[in-house]
């Protein structure tokens, strides 16, 4: 809607302004005067808000404004001007004049002068012709965002560039809307992006903002606002504000704030609006907030003048850095030449200075007298106030702007890329129009009972990211006269460990810290998001840090590895000691007859096996995986085909029935040692295939734990391994199916009853393997291959040793001497035929007295 109405009074005053036949000459109503006005080859445009306010009672505009100000802005540009036509090495032999016009602050107003400056303001006659006056080069001006919009917008068909010092707008760089515009003072959009770094800088995640309900305050804060959600910052609230507001809306916006929790406040307003929302503060009683300000109202000192509560103090803001121009400030506080000239606006200005009166009417006594000799020394006023001299200094440096231009005969009014330097300080222009950007970070202080603008730091845009801003906190003074920084957030930090999850339907800057997963960390404050361990790593109690997987195998030096090892070395021992109790019995019947050949080729396949199971004990690696199952499948295939040798034996020589046929001779002892070694070379043939093929290796299995790594052996080939568990079973079966059909042999000399038992125990331990080592985890899987082997092992030691060795080591081998020579008798026999085999008559024999027990 503003825009609208800016483009209304454009067409009304360009309507107002020319002749409706045509001729540009002509100005029908009220002639536009200059409030300065001095000739020059080249005339140099001023529209500036001399005045502070413009008091609209009609739309005839015939009014007087209200209160004069900042005529500090024309003194600066006639101070350049007067410089320029001085130096003798800019513009020689070409003086420069200038038309200076007063908007009040008003768009319709300001966009009439720049009419009046573009097609000149002469009085003429209706019937008298006249001829276009030359155009001013360029026009300085206008200070507010809203009004130098619409006068860039009715000066750019003219191609004629307007240069203002004060203007701020990021909207104003739109090359496509305004052609001709440039600005002496850095765009909002550095200020907003400065203002959310600081911001951000200082911990404040969870801010308050007041705009300006107008261009400049709308533009800036939606600026702000954008550059504050890339850093994280979040708007709690955005209030528009203008100081003409009714009460019911004021009351509103101090409700809202009321309410909010942020501790924060960033006001993108001008001078003129904060002393309204001072008073309103104030009655309100809102106090103890921290503020953020622009350059607009951070510096100036009427603000800190009537902030008589200190609602203010310890406000931080952005500033335009000070720029000393030698004798500028003394050219501004010195009125004289404009008495000496005569000026209308001499007379108000000395007026305003000195509260006085040249023209005292109905004799009032409570008007002072104007003598003129009023002393300039002895005043303190806005006037005398150089607060705003950095922009007076923008003025100054958009002077120079056109001069440099106009001596450099670009050719090109709208300046781009142009730069020149005045004492110093290089000036350019961007391809925008707009210089670089330059702030100090002013903090207001208080001192006694006034303020202090101190610098705490600086921001340069021209510089790297992370060093555009440069601050000293330490020397900051906070909201209330404190020295601890004030805290304003939604939420508190999350701390390492956590992540950030936003509240549903609140600003991502309200959220809640949720733990990591397991697997994820978090080592920084705030993150937004867990980390995954990279695959060998995994996360440690407090979810902040990585650190590497446990590893996990059956080792030496745990508590299980050890009494593995132990039962293992204590098996293989009891092997020897058997051994040798046998061999130091090898000439007695009773180890004759148990076969003494296979006897010790099995005690050595079984020590063995008790100690191939310390090869699945320490951490996997290539040889012992490999190691490990090759030497288990063949001692095992090596003890079992022992057993099934005595096995068959056994069952042949008391199973034999035909006469004549001397079975014995066709499993003798070669027959036996043959047996053996072809059982043992068909699993070594196994073993082989499966090592050529895919043989076992190392391997890391991540699966089953996240949190650790279990180093393990991998099979490699799967039906390798169930190929030599299976034909171990496979012996195992036939050796218990013989060994169970000999079962009714003589009880003393019963050799199949032991066997049969022993792979009984044998088979029961395997089956019951397979589910177990299917389902164990991690090292308890190498446990229970090593428990059966352990378990079918001392079954086999046990079953078929046992007995005979206690028989050995007993004093007394029988009750009675006749079963002990009976007994005695058998052993020799039952050794012979292992050892030699006898006739068929002899084995009847043999059968028909082992049948007799008395």
């Amino acid at each position: 809607m503003e825009t609208i109405f800016t483009l209304l009074h454009v067409v009304m005053a360009i309507n107002n302004f020319y002749s409706t036949n045509g001729n540009f000459c002509s100005l029908h109503g009220e002639h536009v005067y200059p409030q300065l006005f001095k000739e020059g080859d080249i005339i140099v445009g001023g529209i500036l808000p001399i005045h502070r306010t413009w008091e609209i009672t009609d739309v005839s505009y015939k009014v007087k404004p209200s209160q004069l100000n900042y005529f500090q802005f024309s003194q600066s540009l006639i101070f350049a001007i007067e410089e320029i036509n001085n130096s003798s090495s800019l513009l020689p032999g070409v003086s420069l004049g200038y038309k200076i016009y007063d908007t009040c602050g008003s768009t319709s107003m300001g966009v009439r002068m720049a009419m009046a400056l573009v097609n000149g303001n002469e009085n003429s006659m209706l019937d008298e012709q006249c001829t276009k006056p030359a155009q001013v080069q360029a026009i300085i001006g206008e200070t507010q965002s809203s009004v130098s919009m619409a006068i860039a917008k009715s000066v750019g068909p003219f191609s004629i560039p307007l240069i203002s010092p004060y203007s701020t707008c990021e909207c104003l760089s739109d090359k496509r809307k305004y052609p001709s515009f440039l600005r002496t003072i850095p765009s909002d959009y550095h200020q907003s992006r400065a203002l959310a770094e600081m911001v951000k800088q200082f911990g404040w995640t969870w801010v308050g903002a007041i705009r300006r309900d107008d261009d400049y305050g709308n533009n800036g804060m939606a600026a702000f606002t954008k550059a504050a959600e890339q850093l994280g910052v979040c708007l709690e609230y955005s209030l528009p504000f203008i100081r003409t507001y009714s009460q019911e809306k004021v009351l509103r916006i101090i409700q809202q704030i009321k309410s909010s929790t942020s501790r924060v406040i960033v006001a993108f307003v001008t001078h003129w609006d904060f002393e309204i929302l001072l008073d309103v503060f104030y009655e309100h009683n809102i106090t103890g907030y921290q503020w953020v300000g622009t350059e607009a109202w951070i510096t100036d000192s009427i603000i800190t003048r009537l902030d008589k509560h200190k609602i203010l103090q310890g406000a931080i803001g952005l500033a335009i850095p000070n720029t000393t121009v030698t004798g500028l400030k003394d050219f501004i506080l010195d009125i004289n030449p404009l008495k000496s000239a005569g000026s209308a606006i001499f007379t108000e200005l000395w007026e305003a200075l000195f509260n006085c009166k040249y023209t005292v009417q109905n004799d009032s006594e409570d008007t002072t007298v104007c003598t003129g000799k009023e002393k300039q020394s002895e005043m303190e006023s806005e006037f005398t106030d150089m607060t705003l001299m950095p922009i007076f200094c923008n003025v100054y440096k958009g002077v120079y702007a056109v001069a440099h231009t106009l001596h450099n005969l670009l050719g090109s009014w709208i300046l781009k890329f142009h730069s020149f330097g005045t004492y110093g300080e290089e000036v350019y222009f961007d391809e925008n129009g707009d210089p670089a950007a330059k702030y100090e970070i002013i903090n207001l202080q208080t001192t006694k009972d006034h303020y202090e603008f101190v610098t705490v730091g600086l921001y340069d845009s021209s510089f790297p990211a992370h060093n555009r801003l440069a601050l000293k906190v330490s020397s900051i003074v906070w909201a209330q006269n404190t020295n601890q920084m004030p805290v304003s957030v939604c939420s508190e930090s999350c701390p390492p460990g956590t992540r950030k999850a936003v509240q549903k339907g609140k600003p991502v800057c309200c959220f809640d810290c949720i733990p990591c997963a397991e697997g994820e960390i978090s080592n920084m404050t705030d993150s937004i998001k867990c980390e995954q361990c990279y695959q060998d790593f995994w996360s440690n109690t407090h979810r902040n840090e990585c650190v590497k997987k446990e590893i996990e195998f059956l080792s030496y030096e745990e508590t299980m590895g050890i009494l593995l090892t132990a039962v293992s070395i204590i098996g293989a021992f009891m092997t020897i000691i058997i051994a040798i109790i046998f061999f130091r019995h090898k000439n007695t019947p009773i180890v004759k007859a148990n076969n003494s050949e296979l006897s010790f080729l099995l005690l050595f396949s079984l020590a063995l096996c008790f100690l191939c199971s310390l090869t699945f004990i320490g951490r996997p690696s290539e040889w012992s995986c490999v190691l490990r199952h090759t030497t288990f499948g063949i001692t095992f295939v090596l003890c079992i085909s022992c057993v099934l040798g005595k096995t068959i034996v056994v069952l042949m020589a008391f199973r034999a029935t035909l006469p004549g046929s001397n079975v014995m001779k066709w499993f003798g002892p070669p027959q036996q040692r043959l047996s053996v070694l072809a059982f043992t070379l068909i699993q070594v043939l196994i073993c082989v295939l499966w090592l050529t093929t895919s043989p076992p290796f190392p391997f890391k299995n991540r699966k089953h734990y996240k949190e650790k790594i279990i180093i393990e052996c991998h099979l490699g080939s799967a039906i390798g391994f169930w190929a030599v568990l299976g034909y171990i079973g496979l012996l195992a079966l036939l050796c218990f199916i013989l060994a169970f059909l000999a079962r009714k042999l003589p009880d003393k000399f019963n050799e199949a009853k032991f066997i049969t038992f022993s792979m009984l125990i044998f088979c029961a331990v395997w089956i019951t393997f397979i589910p177990a080592y299917v389902s164990s985890p991690g090292k308890f899987t190498v446990a229970v291959e090593i428990f059966a082997i352990l378990a079918s092992s001392f079954g086999l030691l046990f079953c078929i040793f046992l007995p005979k060795s206690a028989y050995l080591l007993s004093k007394h081998s029988t009750s009675t001497p006749y079963l002990q020579t009976k007994h005695y008798i058998l052993n020799i026999l039952i050794s012979h035929l292992f050892s030699t085999g006898i006739t068929d008559t002899a084995l009847q024999w043999f059968r028909s007295n082992l049948t007799d027990r008395h």
